[in-house]
């Protein structure tokens, strides 16, 4: 019984902790964006970010963390054989990649904070994708186990998730172009 009980609150975890990178990641395009704003917006936008930011990542994104590591070493401890499992280093490694995109939104809020923050709104928008590959390579992992499907219809499903991260960076770029070319309308 304890393995479900692990099992529902991993899952619990895992919708939590990527809720949260999902948003953070916006919530500092946001930010960005918000330096072109005019006075007194900049400020007032920046602040706000700011402490959303905070917010999320300490009250939502790191306890959906915790919760997710937590449960998933309680899950290892119910059946221990498991982590003989080739299926599950690769997953784990993941995992690991994906704790290091964590802290790295941890960093990257501090330097917006600071106003030291390098990377532009379309650099972000392509940062925000990170968590959703590893989530597909995660879960297709975790269902498929060592039985990964390599035919037609896994490589069809495979086009479509490209096809639509393709679709929404083709979109984000023609938003930003359009914007720019209301800006350079002159004003009567």
């Amino acid at each position: 019984m304890a393995y479900f009980w692990f099992k529902a609150f991993h899952l619990i975890g895992i919708v939590v902790w990527f809720a949260g990178l999902f948003y953070l990641v916006r919530l500092f395009i946001y930010h960005v964006e918000a330096n072109e704003k005019p006075e007194p917006a900049r400020t007032i936008l920046k602040d706000q970010y700011q402490l959303m930011e905070k917010r999320l990542y300490s009250i939502i994104t790191t306890p959906g963390m915790l919760v997710t590591v937590a449960m998933a070493i309680g899950l290892v401890t119910t059946e221990p054989d498991v982590l003989k499992q080739g299926w599950l280093h690769v997953k784990l490694l993941f995992v690991a990649v994906l704790l290091a995109y964590h802290h790295y939104c941890a960093r990257l809020m501090k330097k917006l904070a600071k106003d030291e923050c390098g990377w532009s709104s379309q650099q972000l928008r392509a940062l925000n994708e990170a968590p959703t590959l590893l989530l597909v390579a995660i879960v297709l992992l975790a269902v498929f186990k060592n039985s990964l499907p390599t035919d037609i219809t896994a490589w069809v499903i495979l086009a479509m998730i490209i096809a639509m991260a393709a679709t929404i960076q083709l979109y984000a770029r023609k938003r930003r172009l359009d914007k720019e070319k209301l800006s350079q309308v002159p004003q009567e």
